[in-house]
């Protein structure tokens, strides 16, 4: 799509095209955000606030603590916490000592975090003591030698600290016993490194950043390599497409953005810390976005700008009865993202905010924008919007041709923010790339003639839990692996609340299996969002001629 027939829908100020040579690094930006910023509250996390210079001082010393424990230029550090403000401490001091972030989903089994820390040969990890249990059970069979541990109320001052860490552990029991016998506590860690100096590390465009790990086009979990470079692109391509709505916020006045998705979350991760980071703004960070009660009595604290959000939440939170205590009347911007927005959800949540959805859509191999709606909008199109700057994104036949205006074909991005591939696996990332340099989605698309897409189906059998990708045949590998199953299959069903919900269908070896079993079997061994909310229990299971399972016949019935 050489045309470009996108730009003339884009806002006035917004380029076509932005210069990612400004910034050699992320590290060249977050250094740049510290020293100009040095005085603005970064973040607030239950009531406490981090300023700019503190997170500057912290993440500095942090790098110190982890440059002492002799890890070389480019090793992957995992990261495994909810939003706690240890997060882009660590984050910062990741990248400020020439290391490479793992961010790992803190709610993983131990099967799933070993998978992750085995295959980025991460050598060390800065966990939250709630999830610490869980490494235990598999460090011994991954390449960690370094276990950071974290607790809730580190960062939050001696008495306030003490006080929410005893209620973290005691009272809501939420620290299942341990043994991590060469652990050290993060704030030990900050005091022992405190008199050290930071050894300067130069990154490169090229450098690998983060290690964001999705299950790709395939049901293996791999690590989307995502360099210095294309995390810089989709910052800069980010501030720009946002700025007509950024101007909005009276001059003189802090922008404040919401961070209710979960930061190991490349949406989050992006559009949340990073660019709230760019631009000097205060990033209110939300451990648990399920407890609504909870986020909209500490948004009401708060003045907000941005807010950022997938479908479920902006449903949960627009139909919850305490939703006016929050004074939504600032926001100029809520970007909508990780699964589609329902257009009942964008109405109810304009006419109760006056601040349309804008939705976006990406993946984690793109940093993840490719395409957003302009913040201009005044209303829900249902489209996932047009191209970011510098972004071209064509549609493809099955034999790769690219389909006429008005066709529907798979999604392919070109773009400064596409990954550099898989992580140590150049197989996976041949079948995504195309020879000029494009990356398919797996996603069908269609776009009109003002060159606005529109996802219509997906190629892929995955799922799409709340705007997390569950990948049928993971599933099916694990649940095959239960005494007593013969066979299993599972797709996405529609979920009201969900968006999609997964359907596991099972053939019995042993008729005495039961449901209950089965669902203690996957809460033992797959996340929360990839636990089956149906399961159905069948003599045999849909197969074409040659024995492939037809999910589709699955999810008809």
């Amino acid at each position: 799509m050489t045309d470009r027939i996108w730009l003339s829908s884009y806002p006035e100020g917004v380029p076509a095209d932005i210069d990612i040579t400004r910034y050699a690094s992320m590290l060249d930006m977050m250094e740049e955000s510290f020293q100009k910023f040095a005085s603005r509250s970064a973040y607030s996390f239950m009531g406490k606030e981090l300023s700019y210079k503190q997170v500057d001082e912290l993440s500095r010393t942090f790098g110190v603590y982890l440059q002492s424990l002799g890890l070389a230029k480019g090793d992957r550090v995992a990261v495994m916490m909810p939003n706690v403000l240890q997060y882009p401490i660590a984050v910062a001091g990741i990248m400020r000592a020439g290391y490479t972030l793992v961010n790992v989903n803190p709610l993983y089994t131990a099967r799933e975090l070993e998978h992750q820390l085995k295959d980025s040969g991460a050598k060390a990890i800065v966990i939250l003591e709630n999830f610490a249990a869980t490494l235990e059970k598999c460090i011994a069979s991954t390449p960690v030698k370094h276990v950071v541990l974290c607790a809730m109320g580190d960062q939050l001052g001696l008495l306030k600290g003490a006080l929410v860490n005893y209620v973290v552990r005691n009272v809501k029991k939420m620290v299942p016993d341990f043994n991590l016998p060469n652990a050290v506590r993060f704030n030990a860690a900050i005091a022992k490194a405190t008199s050290g100096t930071l050894k300067k590390v130069t990154l490169k465009p090229d450098d690998v950043a983060v290690l964001q790990y999705t299950g790709g086009t395939t049901g293996v979990s791999k690590g989307a390599v995502l360099l210095q470079r294309n995390l810089v692109a989709n910052l800069l391509q980010s501030d720009a497409w946002f700025q007509p709505a950024l101007g909005k916020i009276p001059e003189g006045e802090q922008m404040v953005e919401v961070c209710a998705l979960p930061l190991y979350h490349i949406f989050a991760f992006t559009v949340g810390m990073m660019l709230s980071m760019r631009i000097g703004g205060k990033l209110i960070l939300i451990p648990n976005p399920r407890d609504l009660p909870a986020v909209l009595t500490e948004l009401a604290k708060h003045k907000i700008h941005v807010f950022p959000a997938v479908n479920t939440l902006f449903n949960g939170l627009a139909n919850h009865p305490d939703f006016n205590k929050v004074n939504w009347r600032s926001l100029v911007v809520s970007a909508g993202g990780g699964t589609a927005v329902q257009s009942a959800v964008a109405k109810l949540w304009l006419e109760k905010t006056g601040c349309p959805i804008c939705e976006g859509y990406g993946l984690s191999e793109t940093s993840p924008i490719a395409t957003s709606n302009p913040v201009t909008v005044s209303e829900y199109s249902g489209s996932i919007g047009v191209p970011f700057p510098g972004t071209r994104i064509k549609l493809l036949d099955d034999d790769g041709n690219e389909v006429a205006q008005g066709q529907s074909g798979e999604i392919a991005i070109q773009g400064p923010q596409v990954m550099a591939g898989y992580w140590q696996r150049p197989d996976e990332t041949a079948k995504v790339m195309t020879p000029d340099g494009y990356f398919k989605s797996g996603d069908i698309g269609v776009m009109d003639e003002r060159g606005y897409f529109k996802i219509v189906d997906r190629k892929k059998d995955m799922i799409l839990v709340n705007g997390f990708n569950v990948f049928p045949t993971e599933l099916e590998d694990v649940v095959s692996q239960m005494d007593g199953i013969m066979e299993c299959a599972c797709v996405g069903v529609p979920d009201e609340k969900s968006g999609e919900a997964v359907k596991l269908v099972i053939v019995r070896k042993n008729p005495e299996i039961t449901e209950a079993q089965v669902r203690a079997y996957c809460r033992e061994n797959l996340t929360g969002y990839k636990q089956p909310k149906v399961v159905e229990f069948r003599t045999e299971l849909p197969k074409t001629p040659v024995g492939k399972i037809l999910r589709r016949e699955l999810r008809n019935k």
